[in-house]
């Protein structure tokens, strides 16, 4: 009896794939860009620029609402919905039958300084560097025989056999999938060994990575 293993031809061969799972703060990304920005325009700018403090503000509500909330391509749509339909009340049904305020000698300024600015840069970058390091050391290396899990600098890595190994990719989070491509993948080792990873970067190229790799067929000839 013997055993041939059929490859893939058709596409790139891959030895192996590494698996790290980063944490969540990797999404604020953009308000450490708009941060370094408006940074060097305070720096620059002698007089004070009051409509930015409202950009940072949305920036940093919209990540927060990024981690906090998995929001899927589906309840995207429907919140999208939800809020065409709260507009068009508010313009034809609301608005015409009531008397608004007088709001032109309100002023909302959310001012910050150029000090603010730096000091959420240095902490993002301390942050992120951390993050970084964590990942580095913590991470899945998938390959045709075996995979195996390494925590730590010095730990010893758990493996185990690739052979049934299923996996299942999920894009539970729209807003992460258009940040950096995330999502999560879920490997399934049987024997109740199943471990999840929440945040994948570039997940779906990931994917295709392993099934290229674990597309082998095994063909038994007697």
């Amino acid at each position: 009896m013997g055993v041939i293993y059929m490859e893939n031809t058709n596409s790139k061969k891959f030895e192996s794939v590494i698996l790290r799972n980063y944490p969540k703060v990797v999404f604020f990304y953009p308000l450490f860009v708009l941060s370094v920005v408006l940074w060097i325009l305070e720096l620059n700018t002698p007089e004070e620029i009051p409509w930015i403090g409202f950009v940072w503000m949305t920036v940093f509500f919209i990540n927060l609402f990024t981690i906090a909330f998995d929001i899927s391509s589906t309840k995207f749509f429907i919140f999208l919905l939800i809020v065409l339909v709260l507009v068009l009340i508010l313009i034809f049904a609301i608005l015409p039958y009531i008397v608004l305020p007088d709001f032109s000698t309100i002023e909302l300024h959310i001012r910050m300084t150029a000090e603010f600015y730096l000091a959420i840069v240095i902490i993002l970058i301390i942050v992120f560097i951390t993050a970084l390091i964590s990942a580095r050391f913590d991470y899945w290396k998938i390959e045709r025989n075996e995979a195996y899990h390494k925590r730590g600098i010095f730990a010893t890595a758990e493996r185990y056999p690739s052979k049934g190994l299923r996996i299942l990719k999920k894009l539970p989070d729209i807003f992460e999938l258009a940040l950096l491509g995330a999502g999560s993948i879920t490997l399934n080792f049987g024997d109740n060994q199943i471990f999840h990873l929440d945040t994948i970067l570039m997940v779906n190229k990931k994917s295709r990575r392993l099934d290229n790799l674990l597309s082998e067929l095994e063909i038994d000839i007697t």
